[in-house]
Order: structure tokens, then sequence, then C-alpha cells
């Protein structure tokens, strides 16, 4: 196997709507807008149509998880839920709730690497609502966040769909959110009875069917910029879905030292590990965001054993100091591994 054929992943298995390929006359559609803090976009293999009456439905769709879950929309229902009497019972609408149950999920089975709860460190560290930071907070700070932080804490009523307030509990939905609304654009198109299309929200992807010529929807695996000496992986979206999460986004940088974006939840700091990304390629974009999210706090080893114990399909990138720059590295997991072709 050649180094510029492991650049290229391919699905094992085709999907009905890529095998019968695209409709008679089907003509390539772009759709674009702004949601979420960051841009969406969706692409379409379909015969020509009024692409209006789309657009809206789109942008509804992506409307509705900013109102039920922004951290930055004041009258959002997660700020509502932030903002309640301790020991009260939230009801939540259906979106809201099913991004709730899938991160508690999460939170467990990663003992806490990734965690909804994480807010109050998120805002410590200036990286969400609260105003933005140019230096550390103190200990004192990171230790009061840090206080108010555990998944454990909250209590989700599956039966009646409501979520307890335990006091104090301020929800961060941001590492889950976009994967969901990824998700719920592809039901809101197969509804529309549209099975050719790659959806992108702010780098979380999904794709499904081919392109108008029958070539399937090829996407880049993201990487930190100016990643050197390595070709990109480039994979075939049909029927899955990735997402990613690294340390070049957003970040500040105080006495030499570089703070990232993403806080390990568990002892409310940014991470100091040499991981710079981890992208996980998925079925579900929901169940990808926030696994990244976990895959990166836990670290290139711990991260790799996670992914080999639950069969995820993980691509991992390490930074290291060089005489000339930054040195990267690549791993993949074995379910990775398995589709490289």
């Amino acid at each position: 196997m050649t180094e510029a054929a492991k650049r290229i992943l391919i699905p094992q298995r085709l999907s009905a709507a890529a095998q019968a390929g695209a409709a008679p006359g089907a003509v390539l559609h772009s759709l674009s807008g702004e949601s979420m803090g960051t841009r969406w976009t969706v692409k379409l293999s379909a015969p020509p149509r009024a692409l209006e009456p789309l657009q809206r439905l789109v942008q509804a769709e992506l409307d509705r998880v900013v109102a039920e879950m922004s951290s930055w929309q004041a009258d959002s229902e997660l700020c509502r839920y932030n903002a309640a009497e301790a020991g009260s019972w939230q009801q939540l609408p259906d979106g809201f709730f099913e991004v709730m149950q899938q991160a508690l999920l999460v939170a467990d089975d990663s003992a806490g690497a990734y965690d909804p709860t994480a807010g109050p460190l998120v805002d410590c560290w200036g990286f969400g609502p609260a105003p933005r930071r140019s230096t550390p907070p103190s200990s004192e700070e990171i230790t009061n966040a840090l206080a108010q932080v555990g998944w454990q804490r909250v209590r989700l009523d599956v039966t009646h769909r409501r979520l307890l307030q335990p006091g104090g509990a301020q929800l961060d939905l941001s590492a889950i959110a976009k994967g969901y609304g990824v998700d719920l654009l592809a039901r809101a198109l197969a509804a529309q009875g549209l099975h050719h299309y790659l959806v992108e929200v702010g780098g979380e992807l999904r794709g499904q069917g081919c392109k108008p010529d029958g070539s399937p929807w090829w996407v880049q695996l993201e990487a930190p910029d100016a990643q050197a000496g390595h070709a990109p992986i480039l994979l075939a979206l049909d029927g899955l879905a990735v997402a990613s999460s690294g340390d070049y986004r957003r970040y500040f940088e105080s006495g030499g030292q570089r703070y990232a974006h993403t806080i390990d939840p568990r002892d409310g700091w940014p991470l100091r590990h040499e991981l710079a990304s981890v992208s996980v390629v998925h079925t579900s974009c929901m169940r990808a965001d926030a696994l990244s999210t976990a895959l990166f706090v836990l670290g290139l080893e711990q991260g790799l054993q996670y992914a080999s114990q639950h069969g995820l399909a993980a691509h991992f990138v390490e930074r290291h100091a060089g005489e000339s720059g930054p040195i990267y590295q690549e791993r993949w997991s074995p379910a990775l591994e398995a589709l490289l072709e």
C-alpha cells in the first residue's frame, strides 16, 4: 500500500442512493448562511428546482438549534435552564433533550473527558459569553469554577423529558450542538426527498449519495494549519459524518504559553499535551462532535485506547517542537486504518 494511497478513505459500503447515482438531469446546487457563530453550507445533487424555500427551511432548522441550545443567546432554552432555581426540573424541547441525552452518555462513557456542564470553566478562561481574556485566571477562580462542574450533578428524566437543575449547573453544548445541527439538516433534506448532499456547519460535515457526475462527496480531514510533510487525507462521505477538535481554532498566548479553548473538565485547565487535533468519522455527526472532544481531552495514548476499545474511526495529529518549526505526527485508530486504501 503506497503512502499516497493511504490518504484516501473509502466507505466499505456505498449506500443504495450512491450506487444508483444521481437522478437524471441532476445539477449541483449550493446554499449557505450563518448560524451558531459560524457559516453553514449545503451542496445538493438534484434536478433544477427553486432554492429559496429550501434556504428558508435550512436556516429555520438551525435557528431552532440556536433558540434551544445557544450559550450566547440570553433567551435560549439552555440559558433559561442555566438560570433556573436549584432543585427545579426544566422541561426540554425535543432537540435539546436528544442532544442532552447523547451528551450525558458520552460524558459517562469517557469518565468526564467530555462534560456538558463545563460552562463555568469555559467562561472562566474567557472562551464563552463572558469577556475574553489575555491572561490565565487565578487558581482560586479555576477552583471556584470547577466546583460547579460535574455531569453527575444533573439528572435527565427520560420519561418526562426534563432535566434537573441542581443549583449552579451551567451547560455548554458547543462541542455537540453543531454536529446535531448537521444531522438535523440531513433529516430535513431526506424529508424533502433529497438523498444526494453534503452538509457542513462550522467544519463538521455529513454526506450522502453522490455528485451529479456520480463521483463521491470528497472532503479533506481537518488538520492544524501549516501541517508540514503530510499529504491531505481525503474521505468520501456517503452515509458518514466527520467532526474535528483542535487547539488551533481559538486560543490566547500569555507568558510564552498557549492556552487553547478546549478545557479539561476534570482539572479545569486548557489541554497541556502535544495533541493538536482529533477527527472522528461516524454515522452520527452529533456523536462524532462530542467524541472528538472527548478523545482530544484524553490525549494520544488514552484517546487511541478509547477509540480502539469502542471501534471508533479516529485520526490523531500531534505537534512537536522542531528546530525550524513544529513537526506533526499522525496516528490512526484501527477502525480508521481499516478504511484506508
